[in-house]
């Protein structure tokens, strides 16, 4: 039956917890093995047995069990699982077919029981309660969700129930049906690795997160989650705390989710009404930005967020996404287009809409306080901000040049530099150099805060005012006492290096150069007394000089021997 788009979801209906309530709600998961696999086999024709992979950032996302049979993982990158299985057959990462294809599944899902959410393509949750009740048992429940999407789709599905949504993605992985309560006791013996799950990531900093507990001893998901929470809070982070409560069965999300207002929803009347996705895109921009100032106002953010589309002659599409972080307005809009996708394209066997779209509506199934969220110039989780900025960089592009707007994005590298890669706003972020490798040599962490844009000559001095100067074997001929820049000297209070760098040295073939030597050393300067005879030569009224006037503190510098000079690379404040 095709819900209502103004009415929010009434206090104590199934799947719907009521506000302050911090039991874990009971959910049957309904997962797809390798879904973006699956979805990239269908759009191209491909052989369903033929070993595949999809990729996105040349790492596999998701692999076919016959190119796991090969030795292809999850995160490999693309050289390797090629090395590993020479036939696999290679596709890219594309979220919107991913969502398209996957509507067909939910349709399934549907027929057999309302109150649906997509988790993420490839995943949807459901309500365990109702099921449960009709058919008499969980057990019967879920056999009949398994044969329901088999027959309607063709897909072969996974399904799974527990207390809470990270317990429940684990047990339809593993197919079992979690008694209730249980789910502390189901998730204990389980690898730490497993809180890395894509369903439930809000930042990206999980697998660092297992890194780091495994290299501390914690193995389980049970031992993590005996650890006390207000140590785990001090000791990780915000987003440490969220996964501990996934461990210990409980919901990710603080109890402190709140009822959204019936005045949340928004709706747009399409006219003429639209049959294309593309046009009902544009018009989602709009109502996405209209639903977030709604927000923004009332320093919330959307977490579960009701998307219905209804035509002409009646016919309603009602979908729930359930999102592992605070939506926004492009995420939104993304949401719309899968959805519509899948609904206008008619690749299913649901019967296409006869009419366009005349009437699109979004309602905030459940929010957040958007207090911890925390915002930057760039992106920003709730409000406009965002979009001040980008409009702002693009009017400033359109002054100057496309060229003229950069965005820095982390980089590999061995030099300053190199750490950073500068593209053009509005184009792919991509980096020069991968900043996962190694990269033996680089400049050891903090990294510098300033780099000039051309490097500051400098002089350095031993104890005695000599300059200090490398041998042979690239050491230092005395400690550094004294560093003079621009004309104005410092004492130095600390130093650390050299350290020798000759980068592509196996590269010197029939007529190439040789790679000159490069030197670096780190200093720490005493704070500026203000007075200092060595202004000699330093009159210009540079704008540095007047720079370090005004801050009297220590100050440290990367300082780099090249060309028989010593230059200040970068400046850490």
């Amino acid at each position: 039956m095709p819900a209502d788009v103004t009415r929010p979801t009434p206090p104590g209906s199934a799947g719907a917890p009521a506000a302050g309530h911090d039991s874990a709600v009971r959910r049957f998961l309904v997962w797809c093995p390798d879904w973006p696999v699956v979805a990239a086999s269908r759009a191209d024709d491909l052989d369903p047995l033929a070993p595949a992979a999809v990729f996105t950032a040349n790492r596999v996302l998701a692999c076919s069990a016959t190119a796991r049979d090969a030795g292809v993982r999850r995160g490999m990158r693309r050289r390797e699982a090629q090395g590993r299985c020479p036939e696999l057959v290679v596709s890219e990462h594309d979220p919107a077919r991913d969502a398209r294809l996957f509507e067909p599944v939910v349709a399934a899902v549907e027929q057999l029981t309302p109150g649906v959410e997509v988790v993420r393509p490839g995943l949807v949750a459901v309500p365990a309660r109702g099921p449960a009740r009709y058919f008499g048992a969980e057990e019967t429940a879920a056999e009949r969700l398994v044969d329901q999407v088999a027959a309607r789709t063709g897909v072969e599905c996974q399904v799974g129930a527990a207390d809470g949504l990270f317990a429940g993605v684990l047990a339809a992985r593993r197919g079992v049906l979690v008694p209730p309560g249980g789910s502390r006791e189901f998730l204990a013996p389980l690898g730490i690795g497993e809180i890395d799950q894509p369903a439930q990531r809000l930042t990206a900093n999980r697998a660092e997160l297992v890194d780091l507990l495994r290299r501390l001893g914690i193995r389980t998901l049970g031992e993590f989650a005996a650890l006390p929470p207000g140590d785990v809070t001090t000791r990780f982070g915000s987003d440490a705390l969220l996964a501990q409560r996934s461990a210990r069965g409980e919901e990710e999300r603080p109890p402190d989710r709140r009822r959204p207002e019936p005045e949340l929803t928004v709706t747009e009347r399409l006219d003429p009404p639209v049959d294309r996705v593309d046009a009902a895109a544009f018009a989602a921009k709009a109502l996405a930005e209209r639903l977030h100032r709604l927000l923004a106002e009332r320093g919330v953010a959307c977490t579960r967020l009701g998307i219905a589309a209804r035509t002409e002659h009646g016919e309603e599409l009602h979908r729930v996404w359930r999102c592992a972080e605070p939506l926004t307005p492009a995420d939104t809009v993304d949401r719309v287009r899968w959805q519509l996708d899948g609904w206008l394209s008619a690749r299913s066997r649901e019967p296409r809409p006869t009419s366009g779209v005349a009437v699109l509506a979004l309602s905030p199934e459940e929010v957040v306080g958007a207090g911890g969220l925390q915002l930057d110039l760039v992106r920003s989780a709730t409000g406009a901000a965002d979009a001040r900025a980008g409009r702002a960089f693009v009017r400033v592009q359109g002054l100057l040049g496309p060229d003229r707007v950069l965005v820095g994005v982390p980089s590999g590298g061995r030099d300053a530099r190199d750490r950073v890669t500068l593209v053009p706003w509005g184009a792919e972020r991509h980096p020069r150099l991968e900043p996962d490798r190694p990269w033996p040599g680089r400049i050891p962490a903090p990294s510098p805060s300033v780099l000039p844009e051309e490097p500051w000559p400098a002089t350095v001095l031993d104890e005695s005012g000599e300059p200090v100067r490398l041998t042979a074997r690239a050491e230092l001929t005395a400690p550094p006492r004294r560093v003079l820049v621009r004309g104005r000297g410092r004492e130095v209070v600390g130093w650390a290096g050299p350290w020798p760098l000759r980068e592509r040295w196996w590269d010197q073939g029939p007529g190439r150069r040789e790679a000159p030597l490069i030197v670096r050393l780190q200093v720490v300067l005493a704070p500026d007394t203000g007075a200092d005879e060595s202004r000699a030569g330093g009159g210009q009224g540079d704008r540095h000089d007047q720079e370090d006037q005004d801050d009297p503190g220590e100050v440290a510098l990367l300082l780099v021997h090249e060309d028989a000079a010593w230059w200040v690379q970068g400046v850490y404040r």
